[in-house]
């Protein structure tokens, strides 16, 4: 896929969702929004923050109905890109048209799912037609699980992205041998991890300081991680907002080369945006 054009890069929100009540939801949602979250009140958001750019991420209730994410895409190419929700089979010419529209990765949201065998060949198929376009499969699961899960699809030599710090509870130990057997992965494999929704695993500060730090040594760089918003933070609504988040991944990433790092380097890497706009 080719570079789309962009504005000036100040910085990515890799990880929010749009939706209106209007749309038709899947039919094994696990929630159902009941207000709009547009990309007009999303944009207001990135400039406030001075944000140039922003990931949309399809949400689990649309399933794998893309065609609101694509609109936005379509609309705005310069600032967005976006990670599409397919089926196992979907074909080159459908993956096609997502990559024509921004789309630069797929999602696999996997929590209360049950567990595939990703090693089989028709989902080593669709994460090959990822690799070759040059997208990443995201992961959204529990930590106990992706040491499992992980593997598996790195066998299709695809990019993989974890969604919320893996969702541990309270922070990556390095003690639980789940943690270590997926933080042993980190500085040998195309693994990227975003530092968002620290609500979704009950982390304080200081705990999502500390899982940093162990991503960190794991590493042995910052290059791979990515910043979200996770906007408009469903089921967690009334719990915090946009600048909230936004002052926490500041707290959490005080050194400015890192955090400039973290919001503007390794997201144009992954998300092929750019620089030069």
């Amino acid at each position: 896929m080719t570079l789309l054009s962009s504005a000036r890069l100040t910085g990515v929100d890799t990880h929010a969702h749009i939706f209106h009540q209007g749309l038709k939801l899947a039919g094994n949602r696990r929630y159902s929004p009941d207000y709009d979250a547009t990309l007009e009140q999303y944009l207001k958001h990135l400039d406030r923050c001075g944000l140039s750019h922003g990931v949309l991420v399809q949400p689990s209730f649309l399933g794998n109905d893309n065609r609101h994410m694509l609109a936005a895409l379509r609309r705005l190419p310069q600032r967005l890109r976006g990670t599409a929700v397919v089926e196992r089979d979907v074909s080159d010419e459908a993956l096609d048209e997502l990559a024509e529209a921004g789309v630069v990765g797929i999602r696999l949201n996997l929590i209360g799912q049950a567990l595939d065998d990703y090693r089989s060949a028709p989902w080593q198929a669709l994460f090959v037609k990822v690799a070759q376009r040059g997208w990443s499969v995201e992961i959204q699961r529990g930590m106990e699980d992706l040491d499992v899960i992980v593997p598996q699809i790195l066998k299709a030599n695809v990019t993989v992205v974890i969604d919320h710090f893996g969702l541990p509870t309270g922070e990556i130990d390095p003690v639980n041998s789940h943690h270590q057997a997926l933080l042993s992965l980190l500085s040998s494999e195309d693994i990227w991890v975003k530092l968002s929704a620290t609500y979704r695993s009950r982390s304080d500060p200081a705990q999502a300081l500390r899982s940093i730090d162990r991503l960190r040594d794991a590493y042995g760089h910052s290059e791979r991680l990515l910043w979200g918003s996770d906007w408009p933070h469903t089921r967690f609504e009334t719990q915090t907002n946009y600048d909230a988040e936004f002052a926490l991944m500041q707290t959490l990433l005080p050194d400015v080369a890192e955090r400039h790092q973290v919001l503007v380097d390794n997201p144009a890497r992954l998300f092929k945006i750019d620089r030069t706009g």
